[in-house]
């Protein structure tokens, strides 16, 4: 069964959500890139709280709205529950847009939505500079001075933050994959399942530098999944997550039939190793042990549809029930 989202061709709706959004976003990112400037008159720590207030009120909780709670997406988890209003550094891996709807889930569960801040491509500054987030472009020199301006307000001002990587780089693809399973072949090194191999050398320098801010307590490790149908990490456009409605409902119910969870690892970061080469290999390790948890979710799920598909045969005699079958 294939994921026929085509069944739900809703422009008008979409466009009748997604315009009051633009306005809010529009809003927001002219205050937000305005309200450093008023550095001359407001202490920092106050701008940084007035941003995180304006993103998580304007945009993250209006998007993530649409979303859960309008078009019926369920985001559902399991691993490590967050603690609460924890500043950490948070890894992922990126499948597609609707990555950011499940990370901020995340977030939320530690009372820390408002505080998330992504690494953002440098093309996208417009806004994300007054939000304190990381803008970047792969050149280490310009990249190196990027982090270090946002650091500085994490370990001098005690800034709370969720700062999330998106280790991969880029979003994962079929051709991306090949290239990656090429380059690790020449450099001997795992190929992870369902991934790309992850670029070390941010994730390096973010622990190096923020593990010196008291409050920066961990290091969570996201592990995203998706299904459409039988199609495995599969996930919707940016468009459809705001256009189409009923996107976890079942097919019997009138829905899509879109499946997201999130797994969560904690890990303390006073026990991540102290050297480069040390926090390389431990990222490395985190990839391969996600490739390993995303299989297993796969075959997880194809059994729970096998059986749900036995149900519907023999009408639900002899039936063994999965407590978590939606997930």
């Amino acid at each position: 069964m294939t994921c026929l989202t085509n069944l739900f061709p809703h422009p008008l709706r979409g466009l009748l959500l997604v315009t009051p959004f633009l306005l809010s976003t529009g809003l927001a990112n002219l205050t937000l890139f305005l309200l450093p400037f008023a550095k001359l008159l407001l202490p920092s720590s106050l701008i940084h709280t007035l941003c995180s207030l304006i993103a998580g009120t304007l945009v993250y909780r209006f998007i993530q709205h649409i979303f859960t709670a309008i078009n019926s997406a369920e985001i559902t988890f399991s691993g490590d529950t967050p603690l609460p209003k924890e500043s950490a550094i948070v890894i992922s891996n990126h499948v597609a847009w609707s990555d950011f709807y499940l990370v901020q889930a995340a977030a939320d569960k530690a009372n820390m939505g408002s505080h998330t801040r992504y690494f953002a491509k440098a093309g996208l500054k417009w806004g994300l500079w007054g939000m304190g987030m990381p803008t970047v472009t792969r050149e280490w020199t310009r990249d190196k001075r990027e982090l270090e301006r946002v650091f500085r307000g994490v370990k001098e001002e005690g800034w709370k933050t969720w700062l999330v990587s998106f280790s991969e780089g880029s979003r994962f693809t079929p051709e991306k994959y090949l290239q990656s399973r090429l380059w690790c072949r020449q450099n001997s090194k795992p190929q992870p399942e369902y991934l790309l191999y992850p670029r070390t050398r941010g994730f390096i320098a973010t622990v190096q530098h923020l593990r010196k801010a008291p409050h920066v307590k961990a290091v969570y490790d996201l592990t995203l999944a998706y299904q459409c149908g039988e199609e495995f990490q599969k996930a919707p456009t940016m468009w459809e997550t705001i256009a189409v409605p009923k996107l976890s409902l079942t097919r019997e119910q009138g829905g899509v039939g879109y499946r997201f969870h999130v797994h969560v690892r904690r890990f303390p970061i006073e026990e991540l190793p102290g050297d480069a080469a040390g926090l390389a290999k431990w990222l490395e390790q985190r990839w391969v042990e996600k490739g390993r948890w995303l299989e297993a979710r796969r075959l997880r799920w194809a059994s729970v549809d096998v059986l749900r598909k036995t149900d519907g045969i023999f009408g639900g005699m002899g039936r063994v029930v999965d407590a978590d079958s939606r997930t």
